[in-house]
Protein backbone atom coordinates (compact mmCIF):
# COMPACT_ATOMS: atom_id res chain seq x y z
CA UNK A 1 0.00 0.00 0.00
CA UNK A 2 1.53 3.74 -1.13
CA UNK A 3 -1.45 5.68 -0.29
CA UNK A 4 -0.45 8.47 2.93
CA UNK A 5 -4.10 8.86 3.17
CA UNK A 6 -4.75 8.77 6.82
CA UNK A 7 -5.48 5.31 8.39
CA UNK A 8 -7.30 3.44 11.41
CA UNK A 9 -7.93 -0.24 12.49
CA UNK A 10 -9.66 -1.81 15.34
CA UNK A 11 -12.47 -4.63 15.61
CA UNK A 12 -16.11 -5.04 15.34
CA UNK A 13 -17.84 -7.28 17.40
CA UNK A 14 -20.11 -9.37 15.07
CA UNK A 15 -22.05 -11.64 17.49
CA UNK A 16 -19.85 -14.99 17.56
CA UNK A 17 -16.76 -12.88 18.11
CA UNK A 18 -14.78 -9.82 16.82
CA UNK A 19 -13.41 -9.08 13.38
CA UNK A 20 -10.73 -7.42 12.73
CA UNK A 21 -10.51 -4.46 10.08
CA UNK A 22 -8.20 -1.41 8.50
CA UNK A 23 -10.02 1.91 7.20
CA UNK A 24 -8.04 4.36 4.72
CA UNK A 25 -8.99 7.30 3.51
CA UNK A 26 -12.33 9.24 3.73
CA UNK A 27 -15.81 9.74 1.11
CA UNK A 28 -17.84 7.72 -0.32
CA UNK A 29 -16.86 3.82 1.40
CA UNK A 30 -15.88 0.82 -0.54
CA UNK A 31 -15.14 -2.26 1.61
CA UNK A 32 -13.17 -5.03 -0.09
CA UNK A 33 -14.22 -8.99 0.70
CA UNK A 34 -10.98 -11.46 0.38
CA UNK A 35 -11.51 -14.98 -0.93
CA UNK A 36 -11.43 -18.39 0.56
CA UNK A 37 -13.21 -19.00 2.28
CA UNK A 38 -11.04 -18.66 5.06
CA UNK A 39 -8.50 -16.30 3.32
CA UNK A 40 -7.41 -12.83 4.33
CA UNK A 41 -7.65 -9.58 3.60
CA UNK A 42 -3.78 -9.35 3.42
CA UNK A 43 -3.33 -9.92 -0.73
CA UNK A 44 -5.88 -6.85 -1.52
CA UNK A 45 -3.94 -4.33 -0.07
CA UNK A 46 -2.84 -2.85 -2.94
CA UNK A 47 -6.50 -2.29 -3.55
CA UNK A 48 -6.90 0.00 -0.49
CA UNK A 49 -4.52 2.87 -3.20
CA UNK A 50 -7.95 3.51 -4.24
CA UNK A 51 -8.52 5.85 -1.10
CA UNK A 52 -6.05 8.02 -2.83
CA UNK A 53 -8.87 8.70 -5.24
CA UNK A 54 -11.49 9.93 -2.65
CA UNK A 55 -12.95 6.64 -0.90
CA UNK A 56 -12.75 5.49 2.38
CA UNK A 57 -11.81 1.76 1.60
CA UNK A 58 -12.40 -0.70 4.26
CA UNK A 59 -10.89 -4.23 4.15
CA UNK A 60 -11.78 -6.89 6.77
CA UNK A 61 -10.55 -10.38 7.81
CA UNK A 62 -13.78 -12.12 8.19
CA UNK A 63 -14.49 -13.91 11.31
CA UNK A 64 -12.13 -17.35 11.47
CA UNK A 65 -9.58 -15.66 9.67
CA UNK A 66 -6.23 -14.40 10.34
CA UNK A 67 -6.38 -11.48 12.83
CA UNK A 68 -10.29 -12.15 13.71
CA UNK A 69 -11.72 -14.28 15.99
CA UNK A 70 -11.80 -18.04 15.74
CA UNK A 71 -14.53 -19.41 16.93
CA UNK A 72 -14.52 -22.76 17.16
CA UNK A 73 -18.37 -23.52 16.16
CA UNK A 74 -18.04 -25.23 12.60
CA UNK A 75 -21.67 -24.08 12.03
CA UNK A 76 -20.26 -20.51 11.61
CA UNK A 77 -18.88 -21.34 8.70
CA UNK A 78 -22.16 -20.49 6.03
CA UNK A 79 -22.26 -18.04 3.19
CA UNK A 80 -25.79 -16.50 4.78
CA UNK A 81 -24.02 -15.47 8.05
CA UNK A 82 -21.07 -14.45 6.08
CA UNK A 83 -22.99 -11.82 4.77
CA UNK A 84 -25.06 -10.96 7.71
CA UNK A 85 -21.73 -10.15 8.90
CA UNK A 86 -20.90 -7.47 5.89
CA UNK A 87 -23.79 -5.61 7.03
CA UNK A 88 -22.91 -5.66 10.49
CA UNK A 89 -19.77 -4.22 9.88
CA UNK A 90 -21.01 -1.72 7.32
CA UNK A 91 -23.59 -0.66 10.12
CA UNK A 92 -20.88 -0.43 13.08
CA UNK A 93 -18.35 1.69 10.68
CA UNK A 94 -21.39 4.17 9.28
CA UNK A 95 -20.17 3.37 5.93
CA UNK A 96 -24.21 4.13 4.43
CA UNK A 97 -24.03 2.71 0.91
CA UNK A 98 -20.91 0.64 0.17
CA UNK A 99 -18.83 0.14 -2.93
CA UNK A 100 -18.93 -3.63 -2.43
CA UNK A 101 -15.42 -5.77 -4.03
CA UNK A 102 -15.62 -9.36 -3.26
CA UNK A 103 -12.48 -11.17 -4.83
CA UNK A 104 -13.18 -14.96 -5.50
CA UNK A 105 -15.02 -16.73 -2.68
CA UNK A 106 -15.64 -12.87 -1.65
CA UNK A 107 -17.52 -12.50 -5.26
CA UNK A 108 -19.73 -15.02 -4.53
CA UNK A 109 -20.59 -13.19 -0.83
CA UNK A 110 -21.12 -10.02 -3.01
CA UNK A 111 -24.05 -11.83 -4.95
CA UNK A 112 -25.61 -13.43 -1.36
CA UNK A 113 -24.83 -9.83 0.22
CA UNK A 114 -27.01 -8.00 -2.44
CA UNK A 115 -29.74 -10.69 -2.57
CA UNK A 116 -29.85 -10.03 0.86
CA UNK A 117 -28.97 -6.08 1.85
CA UNK A 118 -29.19 -4.89 -2.06
CA UNK A 119 -30.78 -1.75 -0.29
CA UNK A 120 -26.89 -0.75 1.41
CA UNK A 121 -25.30 -0.96 -2.08
CA UNK A 122 -24.20 1.61 -3.87
CA UNK A 123 -21.99 -0.49 -6.73
CA UNK A 124 -21.35 -4.37 -6.67
CA UNK A 125 -17.97 -5.39 -8.06
CA UNK A 126 -17.70 -9.18 -9.30
CA UNK A 127 -14.62 -10.13 -9.17
CA UNK A 128 -12.96 -13.71 -10.55
CA UNK A 129 -16.20 -15.64 -8.80
CA UNK A 130 -19.27 -17.13 -9.66
CA UNK A 131 -22.60 -17.43 -8.55
CA UNK A 132 -22.93 -21.19 -8.79
CA UNK A 133 -20.83 -23.21 -6.91
CA UNK A 134 -21.59 -26.04 -9.23
CA UNK A 135 -20.58 -24.14 -12.31
CA UNK A 136 -17.07 -23.44 -10.58
CA UNK A 137 -16.16 -26.98 -10.04
CA UNK A 138 -17.14 -28.02 -13.16
CA UNK A 139 -15.06 -25.24 -14.99
CA UNK A 140 -12.23 -26.13 -12.70
CA UNK A 141 -12.97 -30.15 -13.51
CA UNK A 142 -12.43 -29.03 -17.32
CA UNK A 143 -8.82 -27.07 -16.27
CA UNK A 144 -8.12 -30.31 -14.41
CA UNK A 145 -8.64 -32.34 -17.77
CA UNK A 146 -6.19 -30.35 -19.94
CA UNK A 147 -3.34 -31.82 -17.11
CA UNK A 148 -1.24 -35.04 -19.01
CA UNK A 149 -3.23 -38.13 -17.83
CA UNK A 150 -1.02 -39.10 -15.89
CA UNK A 151 -1.11 -35.86 -13.74
CA UNK A 152 -4.62 -36.12 -13.74
CA UNK A 153 -4.34 -39.70 -12.66
CA UNK A 154 -2.43 -38.56 -9.49
CA UNK A 155 -4.85 -36.34 -8.38
CA UNK A 156 -7.45 -38.66 -8.59
CA UNK A 157 -5.47 -41.92 -6.69
CA UNK A 158 -4.77 -39.30 -3.73
CA UNK A 159 -8.10 -37.91 -3.49
CA UNK A 160 -9.56 -41.37 -3.61
CA UNK A 161 -7.33 -42.42 -0.66
CA UNK A 162 -7.67 -38.89 0.86
CA UNK A 163 -4.34 -38.14 1.46
CA UNK A 164 -4.38 -34.80 -0.02
CA UNK A 165 -1.59 -33.72 2.27
CA UNK A 166 0.97 -35.79 0.25
CA UNK A 167 4.29 -33.82 -1.19
CA UNK A 168 3.20 -35.50 -4.59
CA UNK A 169 -0.59 -34.37 -4.92
CA UNK A 170 0.62 -31.36 -3.76
CA UNK A 171 3.38 -30.50 -6.37
CA UNK A 172 0.58 -30.88 -8.81
CA UNK A 173 -2.10 -28.68 -7.50
CA UNK A 174 0.95 -25.99 -7.35
CA UNK A 175 1.24 -26.67 -11.24
CA UNK A 176 -2.86 -25.62 -11.51
CA UNK A 177 -2.22 -22.76 -9.07
CA UNK A 178 0.65 -21.81 -11.51
CA UNK A 179 -1.48 -22.00 -14.31
CA UNK A 180 -4.74 -20.84 -12.97
CA UNK A 181 -4.82 -18.92 -9.53
CA UNK A 182 -1.34 -16.51 -10.33
CA UNK A 183 0.94 -16.42 -13.11
CA UNK A 184 3.64 -14.50 -11.45
CA UNK A 185 6.72 -16.19 -10.37
CA UNK A 186 7.45 -15.90 -7.62
CA UNK A 187 3.75 -15.06 -6.42
CA UNK A 188 3.46 -11.74 -4.90
CA UNK A 189 4.55 -11.12 -1.11
CA UNK A 190 1.08 -9.75 -0.32
CA UNK A 191 -0.62 -13.11 -1.70
CA UNK A 192 2.09 -15.11 -0.07
CA UNK A 193 1.13 -13.83 3.25
CA UNK A 194 -2.29 -14.40 2.56
CA UNK A 195 -1.59 -18.00 1.28
CA UNK A 196 -0.03 -18.46 4.55
CA UNK A 197 -2.32 -17.74 6.86
CA UNK A 198 -5.33 -19.61 4.97
CA UNK A 199 -7.40 -20.53 8.00
CA UNK A 200 -8.12 -23.98 7.68
CA UNK A 201 -11.08 -24.87 9.65
CA UNK A 202 -13.09 -22.19 7.95
CA UNK A 203 -11.38 -23.34 4.31
CA UNK A 204 -11.91 -27.06 4.99
CA UNK A 205 -15.44 -26.96 5.65
CA UNK A 206 -17.05 -24.38 3.01
CA UNK A 207 -14.74 -25.50 0.55
CA UNK A 208 -12.53 -28.28 0.61
CA UNK A 209 -8.24 -29.43 0.86
CA UNK A 210 -7.59 -27.04 -2.09
CA UNK A 211 -8.68 -24.86 -4.62
CA UNK A 212 -9.49 -27.39 -6.86
CA UNK A 213 -11.31 -29.78 -4.84
CA UNK A 214 -14.54 -28.59 -3.69
CA UNK A 215 -15.97 -31.02 -0.64
CA UNK A 216 -17.53 -28.38 1.91
CA UNK A 217 -20.86 -26.72 2.38
CA UNK A 218 -20.68 -24.51 -0.56
CA UNK A 219 -21.27 -27.05 -2.90
CA UNK A 220 -24.90 -26.87 -3.18
CA UNK A 221 -24.99 -22.66 -3.28
CA UNK A 222 -26.66 -21.54 -6.42
CA UNK A 223 -27.93 -18.53 -7.26
CA UNK A 224 -27.82 -18.35 -11.32
CA UNK A 225 -32.05 -18.60 -11.16
CA UNK A 226 -31.78 -15.00 -8.78
CA UNK A 227 -29.23 -13.17 -10.30
CA UNK A 228 -32.33 -10.93 -12.22
CA UNK A 229 -33.23 -9.51 -8.56
CA UNK A 230 -29.69 -7.65 -8.65
CA UNK A 231 -30.28 -4.14 -9.87
CA UNK A 232 -27.39 -2.14 -8.83
CA UNK A 233 -24.14 -0.94 -10.86
CA UNK A 234 -22.61 -4.18 -11.10
CA UNK A 235 -19.01 -5.04 -12.52
CA UNK A 236 -17.62 -8.42 -13.23
CA UNK A 237 -13.96 -9.14 -14.10
CA UNK A 238 -12.33 -12.14 -14.21
CA UNK A 239 -8.97 -13.49 -15.87
CA UNK A 240 -8.59 -15.36 -19.27
CA UNK A 241 -7.08 -18.29 -17.27
CA UNK A 242 -9.14 -18.10 -14.11
CA UNK A 243 -9.57 -20.83 -11.97
CA UNK A 244 -13.15 -19.57 -11.89
CA UNK A 245 -13.64 -19.61 -15.68
CA UNK A 246 -14.63 -17.00 -17.65
CA UNK A 247 -18.24 -18.88 -18.06
CA UNK A 248 -18.77 -18.07 -14.33
CA UNK A 249 -18.72 -14.38 -15.17
CA UNK A 250 -20.49 -14.81 -18.35
CA UNK A 251 -23.45 -16.59 -16.56
CA UNK A 252 -23.75 -13.19 -13.75
CA UNK A 253 -23.18 -10.75 -16.75
CA UNK A 254 -26.58 -12.20 -18.46
CA UNK A 255 -28.10 -12.67 -15.13
CA UNK A 256 -27.60 -8.77 -13.92
CA UNK A 257 -28.93 -6.48 -16.26
CA UNK A 258 -26.76 -3.99 -17.21
CA UNK A 259 -23.74 -5.17 -15.45
CA UNK A 260 -20.39 -4.28 -17.42
CA UNK A 261 -17.87 -7.55 -18.35
CA UNK A 262 -14.59 -7.47 -18.42
CA UNK A 263 -12.10 -10.24 -19.22
CA UNK A 264 -8.48 -9.48 -18.62
CA UNK A 265 -6.24 -11.68 -21.28
CA UNK A 266 -3.06 -12.04 -19.31
CA UNK A 267 -4.38 -13.18 -16.24
CA UNK A 268 -5.46 -16.22 -14.01
CA UNK A 269 -7.29 -15.12 -11.09
CA UNK A 270 -6.12 -12.19 -9.77
CA UNK A 271 -5.56 -9.65 -11.99
CA UNK A 272 -4.76 -6.85 -9.51
CA UNK A 273 -0.85 -8.14 -9.63
CA UNK A 274 -0.83 -9.89 -13.06
CA UNK A 275 -2.50 -6.87 -14.86
CA UNK A 276 -2.27 -4.51 -12.43
CA UNK A 277 -2.08 -1.12 -14.03
CA UNK A 278 -5.30 -2.52 -16.94
CA UNK A 279 -7.34 -3.91 -13.61
CA UNK A 280 -7.40 -0.69 -11.74
CA UNK A 281 -8.03 1.22 -15.06
CA UNK A 282 -11.71 -0.54 -15.66
CA UNK A 283 -12.03 -0.20 -11.63
CA UNK A 284 -11.26 3.63 -11.73
CA UNK A 285 -14.01 4.18 -14.91
CA UNK A 286 -16.77 1.83 -13.25
CA UNK A 287 -16.62 3.52 -9.91
CA UNK A 288 -16.31 6.77 -11.50
CA UNK A 289 -19.43 6.16 -13.59
CA UNK A 290 -21.14 5.32 -10.41
CA UNK A 291 -20.63 8.41 -8.59
CA UNK A 292 -21.73 10.39 -11.40
CA UNK A 293 -25.26 8.94 -12.24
Amino acid sequence: MTTTQAKSEGFVDVGPGRVWYESVGEGPAIMLLHGGPGGSSDYLVPLMDLADEGYRVVRYDQLGSRRSDKPLDTSLWEAGRFADEVDIVREALGLGKIRFIGQSWGAFLGVEYALRYQQNLAALVLYSGAASTVQCVEGMNSLRRLLPEATQAILTTYEELSDTDSPIYLEVVEELYRRHLCRLNPYPQHLQESMAHTALPVYNTMWGPNEFTCTGNLLDWDRRERLHEIDVPTLIVCGRYDEVIPACSITMHEGIAGSQLNIFEESSHLAHFEQPVEFLKVLREFLSGVETQ
